[in-house]
């Protein structure tokens, strides 16, 4: 029989060998759990495309700048679009099609961290038939069809490609760019708009959190403790400053989220009026607006608009993290935001 010191060695170099595997497969797994991009089953193979919506689009191929290929969508405007619910837009009886397309907004989507661009169609075909807004569904790395493995270094040089197209196209860059992005979309978005200061025109944000770190304890409580393991950081709360103060942002939250508590929406909220409170102050300190009293500082509650930069703050009471895009009232607020660019 082993004596009590052998047994205690044996359990204690058994328990360090089982905890630095587990480390190990949480530190070096865990893009599998943050970027499930074969969920749900067939989202790498089956993808559906804008067609099957009777929607016109184009396939368009980017090469994001480690060369890695992403097969996207690209949906533009047209002055007689022929859908039967599309809005009627007013234009100069002579514009070119080419024309039409440079006076619409762009919309860049950005979706969540499961399933493909071909899930988010029904979304597209709001913002085009309904808005009439020019739509660039980015498939990120290791989703749907696109090559490679998705990572945040990864994702960050992805959405740059699609901003860097819009920018180079003869007529999207002429027009807005706003950027949609839900959950881990919105923070690809505030990553975006705050490496990109004057090329985002407003961005669109719903459910997103503060960072994923400050996010693993509620959303997958077993692993709270080691949240420090997380090299994923997507850290939105500390680049929202770095965002334009006259860059409008509308955030949507699901009250009833249960992948990303409402806290950390209303984090957001309160880090874009502290950036306008600093712009204001810094107006205030300058000299040549030293009488200017027309902009006096105060809070903006949530589900008031800001009119210094229109931002706005909604919650939705019925919202869930993934059905708060079909709340009553979401898409009326999205329409009136992007209408006033």
């Amino acid at each position: 029989m082993p004596s009590l010191e052998d047994w205690a060695k044996g359990t204690f170099a058994a328990t360090a060998g089982l905890s630095t595997v587990a480390f190990g497969l949480l530190y070096y797994g865990q893009n599998y759990l943050i970027y499930p991009s074969a969920f749900p089953p067939g989202s790498r193979t089956d993808v559906p495309n804008p067609e099957r919506f009777g929607l016109p689009y184009h396939d368009l191929e980017l090469t994001a700048q480690d060369g890695v290929k992403l097969r996207c969508y690209l949906l533009v405007q047209s002055k007689d679009l022929s859908q039967a619910d599309a809005t009627d837009v007013p234009f100069v009886e002579n514009m070119s099609d080419e024309q039409f397309i440079a006076s619409r907004p762009t919309v860049i989507m950005f979706h969540g961290n499961g399933g493909n661009l071909g899930h988010r169609i029904p979304l597209a075909k709001v913002f085009y038939a309904k808005m009439r807004c020019n739509v660039l569904m980015l498939s990120y790395r290791g989703y749907g069809l696109s090559e490679g493995n998705p990572s945040e270094k990864g994702l960050k040089q992805d959405a740059q490609a699609a901003l860097d197209y819009v920018r180079s196209h003869p007529a999207l860059s002429k027009g807005p760019t706003v950027l949609y992005g839900q959950s881990l979309g919105g923070a690809v978005s505030i990553d975006l708009a705050s490496r990109n200061p004057d090329s985002i025109s407003a961005l669109v944000l719903e459910n997103t959190f503060l960072s994923l770190p400050r996010l693993v304890p509620s959303a997958i409580p077993a692993l709270g403790p080691l949240s420090f393991l997380c090299h994923q950081k997507w850290d939105s709360a500390s680049k929202i400053h770095l965002i334009p103060h006259t860059t409008p942002i509308l955030m949507l939250s699901g009250t009833r989220d249960e992948v990303v508590p409402r806290e950390h929406m209303q984090g957001l909220w309160e880090l874009v009026q502290k950036r306008d409170e600093k712009k204001e102050e810094s107006v205030k300190n300058d000299k040549s607006n030293k009488d200017d009293t027309s902009n006096p500082k105060r809070d903006v509650p949530a589900g008031v608009v800001d009119p210094r930069n229109r931002s706005k703050f909604l919650t939705f009471s019925f919202g869930t993290h993934n059905d708060t895009c079909v709340q009553p009232g979401y898409w009326s607020a999205v329409a009136e935001f992007v209408g006033d660019l």
